[in-house]
């Protein structure tokens, strides 16, 4: 039964990832049709993102009530009946409106999964489950894409996934008996009483010695992650003179290295601790960047992408898989859900605040820029390092 729950969850991962990426993918066969500017998606996105965050923070209340499998049921719900509203949209208010119940149920799920992992499964799990994560991403703009070849229209693509969210919440309905023997497991294990009942609180967590450190590297790596994502091709177009169509192809290294990233990451947890996989990752990412910054051959800057996806891969699971050891398992939902909204906020604002780097000064300081976010995450980690291993000092 506990292999039978693992499949389970390894599923629900992939199920995140499926919505993710097909926005980008449609939204070129989208907004032609209800006459908006095609920068309008920034707009869906954020919506999305904000809807996001507000769940996250709430995902400690909601994991209480429901458990973390009773939370991951209901959500992927909302996300399959949000998707199904995107495919009915027949205007930009309509789709704007169904992006907020699609980033609520997204931000919750995403917590209280990754906190269940993190409490009751090894961290090469951590990582593999998130590599499952790229495979979803993959998959949900591979079905669009097939859905536009085939003339079925990006309504026909909304709906497949939909269908795919909807067996799924199924499966998750009825798995829920296993989520909540782990569940009672892990309370077994941290002792009876009425204190463990309620909820540990945001304002408390924040108190927490190397809470805020912490949520500032998680800040910092989504804040990483999305600009390169974002502006990795465009900086090939325009510092290095390189076709769009070639450009794609590199930016695409960074997303592999991520995936191919997070699998072999899985081999090397057994080996190496959590901690020190994010020192890995965080020395491999300034390699790419070191790369990046030399003018030495196209092939520097490919390499440079794959490293900085491959540098990538290990931090974002090991920071979360190392929650409950650093913080407490009590609080580890309560924190998890602001690195969770931490990481929201990264993603959602600092792109745009290098795309307005890019547009008044030079789109050249994108390696300047990502440096700087390198350094700060390395900076508050160690930080949170050195305050979670003074508060431990006396106890011991």
């Amino acid at each position: 039964m506990t292999h039978l729950l693992i499949v389970i969850i390894y599923l629900s991962f992939i199920s995140l990832g499926l919505p993710d990426g097909m926005l980008g993918a449609a939204w070129p066969s989208m907004y032609p049709q209800w006459n908006v500017p095609v920068s309008y998606a920034g707009i869906v996105s954020m919506i999305i993102a904000a809807g996001t965050i507000v769940s996250s923070l709430m995902s400690e209340r909601l994991t209480r009530k429901l458990g973390a499998g009773g939370v991951t049921a209901l959500s992927v719900a909302v996300t399959a009946l949000s998707l199904f509203g995107f495919s009915i949209s027949n205007s930009f208010f309509m789709l704007c409106l169904w992006g907020i119940p699609y980033g609520l149920g997204a931000g919750s799920v995403d917590a209280a999964l990754n906190n269940f992992v993190a409490l009751h499964y090894s961290s090469r799990h951590m990582s593999w489950l998130h590599c499952f994560w790229g495979v979803g991403c993959s998959i949900g703009p591979y079905i669009l894409g097939a859905c536009l070849t085939g003339g079925l229209g990006w309504n026909s693509g909304y709906q497949m996934v939909g269908l795919l969210q909807v067996v799924l919440t199924a499966i998750l309905f009825f798995s829920l008996p296993l989520w909540k023997k782990k569940d009672r497991e892990n309370r077994e294990e941290q002792g009876s009483g009425e204190e463990k009942a309620v909820p540990f609180g945001l304002k408390r967590a924040l108190k927490l010695p190397g809470v805020r450190e912490v949520l500032l590297s998680f800040f910092c790596y989504c804040a990483i992650e999305q600009t390169t994502g974002l502006w990795a091709a465009s900086y090939a177009v325009l510092a290095r003179d390189i076709s769009a169509e070639e450009a794609a192809r590199w930016a695409s290294l960074f997303y592999l290295g991520i995936t191919a990233g997070r699998f072999l990451s899985g081999f090397l947890t057994l080996r190496f601790s959590d901690r020190q996989m994010i020192r890995l990752g965080q020395g491999v990412c300034l390699l790419g960047l070191i790369f990046l910054f030399l003018s030495i051959g196209n092939w520097a800057v490919q390499g440079a992408f794959l490293l900085l996806g491959l540098g990538c891969a290990p931090i974002y699971p090991s920071l979360i898989h190392s929650t409950p050891r650093n913080f407490g398992k009590q609080a580890s939902q309560a924190v998890i859900g602001l690195q969770m909204a931490c990481a929201y906020v990264g993603s959602c604002l600092m792109p745009p605040v290098f795309g307005l780097l890019a547009d008044f000064v030079s789109i050249h300081l994108l390696p300047v820029f990502l440096l700087v976010l390198l350094v700060l995450m390395v900076w508050m980690a160690e930080q949170m390092n050195r305050r979670v291993a003074g508060a431990a000092a006396p106890a011991e």
